[in-house]
């Protein structure tokens, strides 16, 4: 039998949500909702390497201007070569974070390029490579006395071969 749960109690979750989203609001302009759905927002394409960092909210318009409401600017961070894809998603990216918020929040993405560190803290593990795959990579890159440079160089290669991996599993797909 499950023990059961006292009707006043709560989950940690909601109760660590409602601590972390005033100061969330109040410092960044965003809240735990939008952090935690950023992967459905960005898409599939984008959420590894993306995460949003804070939403600037325009100054209020003095009492003789029209003091309607105004989208803000949201910051994304972005990984890399990635920003370039990201900035030109800008467009449908504004739509869906719209469409998150259920009204018109922001105008405009600022995306900023450095390194992000995926949800829950943990590191992406390297991306695996077949026998075949590691072999040729490990060939061409014999001439490089560095180590460290060697090995810079096996996790780039890596990460673009699964990369050609993923287009091309995307690709067949879409012809069955």
């Amino acid at each position: 039998m499950r023990p059961s749960r006292p009707r006043n109690a709560s989950q940690i979750a909601d109760v660590a949500n409602s601590l972390i989203d005033p100061i969330l609001a109040r410092r960044a302009g965003i809240s735990t909702a939008l952090l935690s759905a950023w992967e459905e927002i960005a898409g599939e394409a984008y959420a590894e390497f993306s995460r949003p960092e804070k939403i600037t909210w325009p100054q209020r318009a003095s009492e003789s201007e029209d003091g309607g409401f105004r989208p803000g600017c949201l910051t994304v961070a972005c990984e890399g070569a990635r920003v370039l894809f990201l900035t030109h998603a800008q467009g449908e990216l504004i739509h869906r974070v719209n469409g998150f918020f259920g009204f018109s929040a922001i105008d405009r993405i600022k995306v900023v390029q450095k390194p992000v560190q995926p949800p829950g803290g943990r590191r992406r593990r390297p991306p695996e490579l077949s026998p075949a795959e590691e072999k040729d990579l490990e060939a061409r890159l014999q001439g490089i006395e560095s180590e460290k440079l060697k090995a810079a160089i096996m996790r780039l290669g890596a990460g673009v071969m699964s990369e050609k991996r993923r287009k091309e599993r995307t690709r067949d797909r879409g012809r069955a």
